[in-house]
Parts: structure tokens; C-alpha cells; sequence
């Protein structure tokens, strides 16, 4: 119980069974929680069948309509807690992270001292692949704008690629972050960071999905841009550490480094 990864579906049937195929082809121990929004195209009914070939590794949870990636991984730190997993991943579903380099961000948390371990397309290593140039410059535009509002010190904020140890996801008062699209993405490496937890990016190549729809909008796009602006100016002026800080735990883990 020591490494889970958490996928959130709506629609993936084309790439579900081969990503859970790769993930445990590894042969290193990682269990993996799908969270299904209702894909009306059968996604869940694919694990359901998967989970007698992978006992005791493969577990699903399913709920009612699309809610957002966000309050889907939200939902999956909560259960991956509770379960007593120390590392905890996200990663999409279409492959457009590589399961292989699932072991390199757990890596960097378990042996090189990341309290929270980035797969990162912006720093030296990383990059994308068969990316429309309109989404390169989005994703681009989307990291820089976010540095420069935030200071934050992450060269891909909005990478949906991370391992967590399970003392920053205790830490975090997980009900107090809101957004569901790029924004939840920014607010959880902004949350580890103002609560002093140490992050190391990782870099990855990013490749586009050959399978399924993009789940990108452009009510995802204007959340991610208010969102960092509304990030910004509670962490100025309204105590932003206290109010993420959960009151449960009253410090941080062992790797933090002092709170911002």
C-alpha cells in the first residue's frame, strides 16, 4: 500500500485498458484508483471487468455526472489517504504522460528528497509532442503569466503529471481548493509551496493524445487565468496559508522546507 495512482475518467474507453496495461507492466508495485464521472461510453464497465485481472491492485470509484478533474483527484487524495498510501500520483488517462516515468517522480519524492515531484515539459529535458502550436502557446503563455503573478519557483504549474507524499495532501485543507481545470492544477502546487513543502520538477516529454477528446475549454482556460489572479491576492491579503493549512495536522513533513 505504498504507491497509488489516481486517474479520473469521462470517456477514455479507447485508452483506459492499455494505460492500466502499461502502469502495471512496470512490475513496481503501483496500485491504481480510476475515479469515473459517468462515461456514458462504457469507461467504468472496462475496469469493472479489468479488476478480477488485477485483484487487490485495481480499484474503481464511480460517480454521479461530470463534476471536473479537480473534485475528481480531490476525491481520490481523500481516498488514497485514507488507505494509508505514502506516495500518491496523478496522471491522465490518454497517454499523454508516460507510465515509465511514474518511477522517476516517485523517485525524486521517495530517494532525492521532493516533498512533491513535478513532471515538468519546461525545464531542461522536458518538451511536447504533436502539440497543436495553439496549445503549446497556451500551456507556454498560461506557466509564464502564473510565475510572474504568483512567484511562484515551478516552471510548469499547470502540469497534471505529480507525485505526492501523503504528509502534503494531510497537510492541505483539500476543501478549500476550488478550481477544477488548470486552476486546481496551479492551486495545489501553490498550496505544498506556501505550506513550505519542497518541489522538484521532473522532466517529461508530453505527447498529445492519439485517442478520445480533449476535455480543454474555454471556461477552463478563463478559471485558470482568474484563478491565479484570486491565488495572488489571497495570498497577499487575506492569509492564504492559514486558510489551506488543514487544522488536523500541525506541521508539515519531514522534507519541507520554511513556509513562504
Amino acid at each position: 500500500m505504498e504507491k497509488i495512482v489516481i486517474i479520473p475518467t469521462y470517456n477514455e474507453r479507447e485508452n483506459i485498458a492499455a494505460i492500466l496495461e502499461a502502469i502495471f507492466r512496470l512490475g513496481q508495485g503501483f496500485h491504481v484508483l480510476v475515479i469515473d464521472d459517468s462515461s456514458p461510453d462504457g469507461t467504468a464497465e472496462i475496469v469493472r471487468q479489468l479488476k478480477g485481472k488485477y485483484p487487490g491492485q485495481l480499484y474503481l470509484e464511480e460517480r454521479q455526472g461530470k463534476l471536473g478533474l479537480g473534485t475528481a483527484y480531490i476525491y481520490g487524495f481523500k481516498w488514497a489517504v485514507r488507505n494509508n498510501y505514502s506516495f500518491i500520483f496523478e496522471m491522465d488517462a490518454d497517454f499523454s504522460h508516460n507510465p515509465r516515468d511514474l518511477i522517476r517522480l516517485y523517485d525524486a519524492c521517495k530517494y532525492q528528497g521532493a516533498d512533491v515531484a513535478v513532471g515538468s515539459r519546461y525545464v531542461k529535458g522536458g518538451g511536447n509532442i504533436n502539440w497543436p502550436k495553439d496549445r503549446i502557446l497556451l500551456s507556454r503563455g498560461g506557466s509564464i503569466y502564473t510565475r510572474l503573478i504568483t512567484w511562484m519557483p515551478v516552471q510548469d504549474p499547470t502540469a497534471g503529471f505529480v507525485c505526492y507524499r501523503k504528509e502534503v495532501l494531510e497537510t492541505i485543507n483539500l476543501d478549500q481548493i476550488k478550481f477544477v481545470g488548470y486552476a486546481f492544477q496551479i492551486e495545489m502546487k501553490f498550496a505544498a509551496w506556501k505550506l513550505g513543502f519542497k518541489i522538484k520538477e521532473v522532466p517529461i516529454i508530453f505527447e498529445d493524445r492519439k485517442f478520445g477528446v480533449s476535455k480543454m475549454n474555454k471556461g477552463i482556460v478563463k478559471e485558470g487565468v482568474l484563478g491565479v489572479l484570486n491565488l495572488r491576492w489571497h495570498s497577499l491579503f487575506k492569509n492564504y496559508r492559514n486558510r489551506v493549512k488543514n487544522d488536523v495536522v500541525a506541521a508539515v513533513g519531514a522534507n519541507s522546507v520554511p513556509a513562504k
